[in-house]
């Protein structure tokens, strides 16, 4: 993937100490670019963990050809992030960190309020006012909310949220599209499909399972593990935004030409989970324990990702098996536990 256009483009990743906002970095400065991270490494799961990635991102920074700096501060300090712009001028911004996680919505509103509406507000206005060229900002498949209609395709109406965290997700793209609108700035949404892979989040399900695995006590299955989930690969995901980067977005709306997009980033292959569960016991060497549980009002049964414009944008289609990147990750998982094959298999 040739990006050498943008080795001297100052590039804004916020959430570089998050699980995708990390490899988007890792991968820009494979590439040899210049990376302005911006994370307020919160303790919303282990800060050791984000610690460690930015420990990750530094080495590869001074291993590889590409320059990091980075700024720890929170979305919804203003006066930071217009520091950030002012020194370093970013032209493309991938705006990656938010408060996460659907089921934390309904403890602690106040966090997605400010991290996903103020925070992104602030992004926009920092874009606007220093000619950002292209916005590029995480959305979640979670907006299609109780949608019956599968897979989920872009053109759905997406009027039906059953999260807090699915709401703010929704005014992100709306937000987004007016900024587009009034000051032409070029936005693209990316609506991610239950990312997965090494590095990952310990509050997704695949980390979840595999932490109660090892520790001897059953994990939590929902509506009897009848769910099915459009498992994408976090590499595919950054391939997806790093093809996004260069893209011209433009969307004809009530008459005037704007420059806003929205994409489904996912593998189209949605997989059982009472599978992916197997998968996960069949790399692990460990047998699960399951207690099952009724389905949460905030989950939906499935999920399925429609990616024809993505395809036919950028060329690029996420298509890692989940065989592959689920042993990529339990492969990670134990080494950064420090767990040997011996261990494993007692």
């Amino acid at each position: 993937m040739d990006k050498t256009h943008l080795n001297n483009t100052p590039i804004l990743v916020t959430g570089c100490a998050g699980f995708i906002g990390f490899h988007v970095t890792k991968k820009l400065l494979e590439l040899g670019c210049f990376v302005v991270g911006y994370d307020n490494v919160n303790d919303y799961y282990a800060v050791s963990l984000k610690e460690a990635r930015l420990s990750e991102l530094k080495r590869v920074s001074s291993a590889e050809s590409g320059s990091f700096t980075f700024t720890r501060a929170d979305l919804a300090d203003k006066s930071a992030l217009e520091a950030v712009f002012t020194e370093h001028s970013p032209q493309i911004v991938i705006h990656l960190a938010a408060q996460a996680g659907v089921r934390y919505s309904l403890e602690n509103p106040d966090a997605y309020v400010q991290s996903n509406l103020v925070g992104f507000a602030n992004i926009l206005e920092c874009c606007r006012h220093n000619k950002v060229k292209h916005l590029l900002y995480a959305s979640s498949s979670s907006v299609y909310g109780s949608n019956k209609k599968l897979p989920f395709a872009v053109e759905d109406r997406v009027d039906n949220p059953i999260s807090l965290y699915a709401a703010t997700k929704k005014s992100n793209e709306l937000m987004a599209h007016t900024y587009s609108h009034l000051f032409k700035l070029p936005t693209t949404g990316l609506r991610f499909f239950t990312v997965y892979g090494p590095w990952g989040r310990p509050d997704m399900a695949y980390f979840l399972f595999l932490n109660t695995i090892f520790s001897g006590n059953p994990i939590k299955v929902f509506n009897n593990g009848d769910m099915m989930r459009d498992f994408t690969y976090v590499e595919d995901v950054v391939k997806s935004i790093l093809a996004l980067i260069d893209k011209s977005v433009s969307l004809t709306a009530s008459g005037a030409e704007v420059p806003y997009k929205v994409y489904n980033v996912g593998n189209n292959h949605p997989e059982k989970l009472l599978d992916f569960i197997a998968l996960l016991e069949e790399f692990s060497g460990k047998k699960a324990t399951m207690e099952f549980l009724p389905l949460p009002e905030s989950d939906v049964l499935s999920t399925f990702a429609d990616i024809n414009d993505l395809i036919q944008d950028t060329g690029v289609k996420p298509e890692t098996p989940l065989r592959v990147g689920l042993e990529r990750f339990v492969k990670w998982w134990m080494d950064y536990n420090n767990i040997s094959v011996k261990e494993k298999c007692l």
